[in-house]
C-alpha cells in the first residue's frame, strides 16, 4: 500500500537571511506546522476575524482603507477602496480570490496556500464580512493540485471549528468558502475571464463596463482580490491599521513577497518591507548573478513588465509601485527575473512572446493573429533569416496589438520585445547583419536555415 501523502510537510528553508522583522505572510517558515488550525490559532490566527465580526462591516472597510493596503496585482489599487464600491442593500454579494497564478516569474501563491492556507481563508472571510457577503470563492489554478487539496482540508478544519458555515463565532453571520479548481488557462488570471470560468463558461474576458463591483459573479456585486492581497488582511485586522501603515513607503504600505528567479545564486520567495531596493533583493539576499557572471538585465514584475538594465540608479530603486514606474516599468506581480550576460536577448524575448501566443484565448483578432506574427518574425530573427527593416516591422505589428486588444494579454505580448529593443538594439541588429548570436552558446555559429 502506497504511503499516504503528508498533507502538511515542513516548508523548505528558502530564505537564507531573516528579514529585520517577524515574518508575516511567510510566517510558516518561523512556525513549523502553522498550516494546521490549532497551530495557526495559537499564533494569532483568526484573531483578525474575531475582531472583525465585533465591528460593523463599514468599520472593517475603513480599517483596511486606513492601513494603506494596496492590491498585490498589477494595478496596486487600494483594497479598502475597492471594497467600498460594493453597493449596500439586500441581495447576494460575492468575494472571489484570484489564485490563478500563472505569470512567468511568479510562484508565491504555491507557498502561501500550501503552507499557510488558513491565512488566506481568514482573509477571504474578513472580506466577505466587510461587504456583507455570505459566499467566498477561492479560484485556484488547476495545476496547483496539491494546494487545492490543502485548501479544501483547511476549509473543513475551519468549518468544524465554527469558523466557516452557520453563525460564525456566534455572530449570527453565515458564510461559505468554496475552493474552485480552474482548467489552467493564463487568461483566467484576468478578473472577468476568471468570473466566466467560475460560472462554468469558457474563460473569455468580458466587455467592461459594467465592472465586477456592479455586475460580477452571476451578475451580482463582486469583490475580486488576489491571494497575496487577501493574505495581508488578517494581519491588518489583528494588529490594526496604524501598525500596518508604519511599514513600507508613503504610498505603498506593508510587506510584499518578491519572487526571485532566473540566473541568480539563491532564487526563492523573499518577504520584504515594501520599498526595499532591487540591490538588497538581488545582490544581498539573492547572491547576485550565478556562476560568477554579471547581470545583463532583469524583469521587475513578471514577464508582462518592461525589463530594466542593472545600473546603479535602477538597482537602488525602491521596490514599490511609484519607484518602479519612475524607471519606466511596473511592479506588477513582483516576479523579479534575472538575466545574465551570457544570455542571447533575442532568444529570451522569443521565449517570452511564445508564451503569450500560446496563452491567447483567441477572442479578439489583434491578439489572436498578432501574437502569432510576432513569434514568426522573432523566430526568423533568432535563426538568422531576418532582413533589414524587420525590427521596425515587428515594432509595427506589436503596435497593432497593444491598445487594440480586448484585454491586457494583448497589451503584454509586445512588452518583452519593445523593452529589450530599447536596451539591446545592437544585439537585434547583429542577428540581421551577422546571421548569428552576439553572446551565448550559439555565438559565432551561422544560424541561417536552422529550424
Amino acid at each position: 500500500m502506497a504511503q499516504q501523502e503528508q498533507i502538511f510537510p515542513p516548508p523548505p528553508p528558502l530564505l537564507t537571511q531573516k528579514p529585520p522583522f517577524e515574518y508575516q505572510l511567510l510566517k510558516h517558515r518561523a512556525v513549523p506546522g502553522i498550516a494546521k488550525l490549532d497551530v495557526y490559532r495559537a499564533n494569532g490566527g483568526y484573531k483578525g476575524l474575531e475582531r472583525a465580526v465585533k465591528m460593523q462591516p463599514d468599520e472593517v472597510v475603513n480599517v483596511v482603507k486606513a492601513s494603506g493596503l494596496r492590491g498585490r496585482g498589477g494595478a496596486g489599487f487600494p483594497a479598502g477602496m475597492k471594497w467600498s464600491f460594493i453597493p449596500k442593500g439586500p441581495g447576494p454579494k460575492y468575494v472571489t480570490c484570484n489564485t490563478d497564478e500563472s505569470e512567468p516569474g511568479t510562484f508565491k501563491d504555491h507557498e502561501l496556500i500550501e503552507n499557510n492556507p488558513h491565512q488566506l481563508i481568514e482573509g477571504v472571510l474578513i472580506t466577505c464580512y466587510a461587504i456583507s457577503s455570505e459566499n467566498g470563492f477561492i479560484y485556484v489554478r488547476g495545476e496547483f493540485a496539491r494546494g487545492i487539496r490543502v485548501l479544501k482540508r483547511a476549509v473543513e478544519e475551519a468549518r468544524a471549528a465554527g469558523l466557516v458555515g452557520q453563525n460564525i463565532l456566534g455572530s449570527g453571520w453565515n458564510c461559505e468558502v468554496v475552493i474552485h479548481s480552474g482548467a489552467g488557462a493564463y487568461i483566467c488570471g484576468e478578473e472577468s475571464a476568471l468570473l466566466e470560468s467560475l460560472e462554468g463558461k469558457r474563460g473569455y474576458p468580458r466587455l467592461r463596463p459594467p465592472f465586477p463591483a456592479v455586475a460580477g459573479l452571476y451578475a451580482r456585486p463582486t469583490v475580486i482580490n488576489n491571494c497575496e492581497t487577501l493574505s495581508n488582511v488578517p494581519h491588518v485586522l489583528r494588529e490594526g491599521a496604524e501598525w500596518y501603515s508604519k511599514f513600507g513607503t508613503e504610498k505603498t504600505k506593508g510587506f510584499r513577497v518578491y519572487c526571485l528567479s532566473g540566473h541568480v545564486e539563491r532564487p526563492g520567495n523573499y518577504e520584504l518591507e515594501c520599498g526595499t531596493t532591487f540591490r538588497t533583493l538581488i545582490n544581498d539576499l539573492g547572491g547576485g548573478a550565478w556562476k560568477g557572471r554579471n547581470i545583463k538585465a532583469f524583469i521587475p514584475g513578471g514577464s508582462s513588465t518592461p525589463m530594466l538594465a542593472p545600473t546603479d540608479e535602477v538597482m537602488d530603486t525602491p521596490m514599490d509601485f511609484e519607484g518602479i514606474a519612475a524607471r519606466g516599468s511596473m511592479q506588477g506581480s513582483a516576479g523579479v527575473v534575472v538575466i545574465d550576460d551570457q544570455t542571447c536577448i533575442v532568444g529570451a524575448v522569443l521565449r517570452l512572446v511564445e508564451f503569450y501566443k500560446e496563452e491567447s484565448c483567441g477572442k479578439c483578432t489583434p491578439c489572436r493573429e498578432g501574437t502569432q506574427w510576432l513569434v514568426q518574425m522573432l523566430h526568423r530573427l533568432e535563426n538568422g533569416e531576418s532582413r533589414e527593416g524587420d525590427l521596425e516591422l515587428i515594432t509595427d505589428v506589436g503596435g497593432n496589438i497593444a491598445g487594440k486588444s480586448f484585454c491586457l494579454l494583448g497589451d503584454s505580448a509586445p512588452v518583452p520585445y519593445n523593452s529589450a529593443l530599447k536596451l539591446f538594439r545592437e544585439e537585434f541588429e547583429y542577428h540581421i547583419t551577422h546571421k548569428t548570436c552576439m553572446v551565448g552558446p550559439r555565438a559565432g555559429k551561422q544560424l541561417a536555415g536552422v529550424h
